[in-house]
């Protein structure tokens, strides 16, 4: 295309007018100023093929409703139970990686080694403000258990299959910092 047949800069603001019409920041904004317009040629078959007009043999689709909400309010219970797939209770090797920014954070389970663990780290994880994932449990009462347990510290279900991925852990309990892995 040359600018003799169709104009570059008028097209280009055009069709950002078109795209961005609904925008409720548009409707505040200041009218587009066109910096350079060469004219001639007119670019509305451009616009047609940005929002066509319904053909008359299509039938027109019913509008999209947004889902409803459940009548039925969720408790954490609904969660349970727990399971991760990927990760199990073991030893976990020591080894630095580089997540700046990074909150802490550990992963627990519903299991002797665990609980010990917890007990052990419990007050340096106070410490570092770390927020822990219980990744396989079975029931309401054995999270709230690992919660007394636990002193205070933030206890959330969540499947740790994800993470375990990401990180390559196969095993907890461990504690994951912006700057390592360790156990």
């Amino acid at each position: 295309m040359t600018y003799q047949s169709i104009s570059g800069a008028g097209i280009a603001i055009s069709v950002v007018t078109v795209l961005l019409a609904g925008s409720p920041a548009l409707a505040q904004s200041p009218p587009l100023i066109v910096v350079e317009d060469h004219g001639s040629v007119s670019a509305l078959p451009y616009y047609e093929a940005l929002n066509p007009p319904p053909r008359q043999d299509q039938q027109l689709q019913p509008p999209v409703m947004p889902p409803v909400s459940p009548s039925r309010s969720w408790s954490e219970a609904d969660m349970l139970p727990v399971k991760s797939e990927r990760l199990s209770p073991g030893g976990v090797q020591r080894r630095a990686i580089q997540a700046p920014e990074l909150t802490p954070l550990f992963l627990i389970g519903d299991d002797d080694r665990s609980r010990a663990w917890l007990k052990q780290r419990g007050p340096a994880l106070r410490d570092r403000n770390a927020i822990g994932l219980v990744v396989n449990v079975e029931t309401a009462e054995a999270l709230a258990d690992l919660r007394k347990l636990a002193g205070g510290l933030t206890l959330s279900p969540a499947s740790g299959d994800d993470l375990a991925g990401r990180l390559g852990l196969s095993h907890y309990p461990v504690l994951i910092t912006a700057t390592g892995i360790e156990q």
